[in-house]
């Protein structure tokens, strides 16, 4: 198929559906996590919920970069705001994300100076504009955006732009799918794997899961056709192993020249997951080679005191242990104009599907 249209014809989309009704086993509940927030967001927007036979489960998980971002990491965000000398370079879905006593839309409006950027070439070109300013980019992601991140540090050493530097959150998804796997309390059959991280890491780090846990596994496109062919794909397998639905664009290699450009900016270090906690080596730091454009070594802050906010269940929501529904705060003093949690600031976060797809159609 050549065009987008195609991957939404519903005749197509209805008859995989039929196909998933004859394949899977109706003597048994199936639990599927659809791990990226864009998949989550596409189950909503298509209804293919409705589509699926009742035994079928769809959870989401924790795919969602803004989301799985701790208030540490916030709190150290706006405290770099706060310094005089300081610009702060972040793309648009952080920017009204609650830390533990503000965010970064409420420091701008208290005068700090800070910037929504498209892209680490257009921070680089602010620090480039401002050189009497120390620009700070607020580098967040999994494997999908770090090697873009990487670049803009290698080519900030290259050029000599002493300004620039990146405040590293960067996490990668295979072992947070490790830790979530061998949760009892989620007891997930099959992971639907996202296909813009598998794209750069491909399926062979994800095969771990099959040998130790079990899990069937499908990386899957994000169009509605996708999504039900790779459900058809999941309820299929005979025996758990990784396939690749997505094929278009991701291979089972990956892209190695992204890959190559992490290693060399990046090591491996552990990290802090809301919701789910620090996992052993899920995080990247920058290298020592790079520290000048480690803005976590270049400042020093006092961020102050973490707090989560009381009430809000993004952390269990993220895990797939809860529905937003199952909030008290969603829908009434947690919305998408005034977000308590991370999961209903981002374009990627369950909580602002749930509220689009299933409040607002109300």
């Amino acid at each position: 198929m050549k065009y987008i249209d195609e991957y939404r014809n519903k005749k197509l989309i209805d008859a995989v559906a039929k196909k998933i009704r004859g394949r899977v086993d109706a003597k048994r509940a199936f639990r599927i996590m659809e791990v990226c927030g864009t998949h989550t967001m596409n189950i909503f927007r298509f209804g293919l919920r409705d589509m699926l036979p009742e035994n079928i489960e769809l959870v989401s998980g924790p795919g969602c970069p803004v989301c799985v971002t701790p208030n540490d990491y916030i709190d150290t965000a706006i405290a770099l705001a706060k310094l005089d000398n300081v610009i702060i370079a972040t793309f648009g879905d952080m920017f009204r994300v609650p830390g533990s006593r503000s965010s970064l839309e409420k420091e701008k409006a208290n005068g700090a100076h800070i910037k929504t950027v498209y892209s680490t070439i257009d921070a680089l070109a602010l620090a480039k504009r401002n050189p009497e300013k120390e620009i700070v980019f607020l580098g967040i992601g999994f494997e999908t955006t770090s090697p873009t991140v990487a670049s803009s540090i290698l080519i900030a050493k290259k050029e000599g732009i002493a300004n620039y530097s990146v405040l590293c959150g960067h996490k990668t998804m295979p072992e947070a799918l490790h830790a979530l796997a061998q949760d009892e309390r989620l007891r997930i059959d099959g992971f639907l794997l996202p296909g813009h991280v598998s794209t750069i890491i491909g399926a062979k780090p994800y095969e771990c899961l099959n040998k130790r846990y079990g899990t069937r596994c499908v990386i899957a496109g994000f169009e509605p056709l996708d999504i039900m062919q790779s459900i058809l794909m999941l309820v299929a397998q005979r025996t758990p192993k990784v396939e690749i639905q997505y094929s278009r664009i991701t291979s089972k290699a990956g892209n190695a020249r992204a890959m190559k450009m992490i290693d060399a900016v990046f090591e491996e270090v552990d990290s802090m997951w809301r919701g789910i906690g620090n996992i052993k080596k899920s995080g990247l730091k920058i290298r020592r080679a790079y520290r000048h454009f480690d803005a976590g070594k270049k400042f020093v802050v006092e961020p102050g005191s973490i707090r989560e906010n009381k009430g809000c269940m993004c952390g269990d929501v993220l895990k797939g242990i809860k529905t937003p529904s199952d909030c008290r705060l969603f829908g009434s003093s947690c919305t998408p104009m005034h977000p308590v949690g991370s999961c209903m600031v981002s374009s990627e976060g369950t909580c602002a599907a749930y509220y689009k797809y299933r409040v607002e159609r109300k």
